[in-house]
């Protein structure tokens, strides 16, 4: 029996978690449960779907836009992190202290504060009193409706769109397609570079009773591994590669790899996974099985913030988004809400 009809089969539970979802939501729009708004832009980046869609490399595409001229604060939840409450993130964090992605925020780029809070009110009070930020950046908190954000960014991915999903368990919607609507931009990301612009009109008609404004992106790949091998891309296809993947849809990076002609083996855990010794040593045996003097362990910029500190010889590929067209557009919309709130 294949797991998507055993998910159609839960298809009566789907119809539960939408009331509850509906109510939830209706609750919010008619103030019967409270929002909380700031004095500072406050930017959230979501999606109604549960993982994959590139909310990581836009959050960092909006650090990139904004850090040159404004104090900068990210804030997570910090997924299957140890700690408990509020934590300010410093040279002492590791990613089992705080996750991996805020982690990852804090060690790539300076002049950021990158804090973790399940409480986003609370969080986003506390960074404020703490460091005194001129914008927040929500990372993966579209349903987090406790929080009134003054800018809210929607994630689809291209080949997966919310408009095609259902919601769980049958699909992967984390609500109704309806919540799109709340959205004041939504980003296609993902998109094959080579996209029509035929393609792009049929996707925003399809798309515009929940928001017009429509924005496509892709992945792009850095020429050149980082980590302890600094390997051309292109040069990758003379090399034995060991290929570990802990995030929700690796699909993307996959593709990559085939296209270049890379030979990989491929060793694939869940999203946000925290390797146990035993799987350690068993990556560092597989490696040295591998018979060619030329070898290298290949890993996302996510897995590598997990990984780096308990395996030698590892690198890892790394991404950015990349607007297919109207980028400034999108950038003066960004520029211009920050000055504006």
């Amino acid at each position: 029996m294949s797991m998507k009809f055993l998910r159609f089969l839960l298809f009566p539970f789907s119809i539960i978690y939408n009331g509850i979802t509906t109510f939830r939501n209706l609750f919010f729009d008619w103030g019967f449960l409270k929002q909380t708004s700031f004095k500072i832009p406050v930017i959230t980046v979501g999606n109604l779907s549960v993982g994959g869609t590139g909310k990581t490399p836009q959050i960092e595409y909006l650090i990139r836009l904004l850090n040159d001229s404004l104090k900068i604060a990210v804030l997570s939840r910090g997924y299957k992190r140890k700690t408990q409450g509020f934590v300010l993130l410093n040279d002492t964090h590791s990613a089992v202290d705080v996750g991996d992605e805020p982690l990852q925020y804090f060690n790539k780029f300076n002049n950021i504060d990158v804090a973790v809070d399940v409480n986003r009110v609370a969080g986003i009070t506390r960074l404020i009193a703490d460091v005194s930020p001129e914008v927040i950046l929500l990372d993966d908190a579209y349903q987090h409706r406790k929080v009134k954000a003054s800018l809210s960014i929607l994630l689809t991915k291209y080949d997966d769109l919310f408009i095609d999903d259902f919601l769980l368990p049958t699909g992967n919607l984390r609500e109704s397609r309806c919540g799109a609507k709340r959205t004041d931009l939504i980003l296609i990301t993902k998109c094959p570079k080579n996209l029509t612009d035929l393609s792009k009109k049929r996707i925003v008609n399809r798309l515009k009773k929940y928001q017009k404004n429509v924005f496509f992106t892709c992945i792009t790949y850095d020429k050149k591994t980082s980590g302890d091998k600094n390997i051309f891309t292109k040069d990758l296809k003379n090399y034995q590669v060991l290929l570990i993947t802990g995030i929700a849809n690796p699909s993307s990076l996959l593709s990559f790899l085939e296209e270049n002609k890379v030979n990989f083996k491929h060793f694939q855990y869940s999203d946000h996974h925290h390797f146990t010794d035993t799987e350690i040593e068993m990556i560092k045996r597989e490696f040295a099985f591998l018979s060619s003097s030329k070898k290298i362990i290949l890993t996302t910029e996510k897995d590598y913030v997990r990984l780096k500190s308990n395996i030698e010889d590892l690198s890892y590929l790394g991404i950015q988004t990349s607007f297919l067209s109207r980028e400034e557009e999108f950038n003066s919309i960004l520029k211009s809400h920050v000055q504006q709130n």
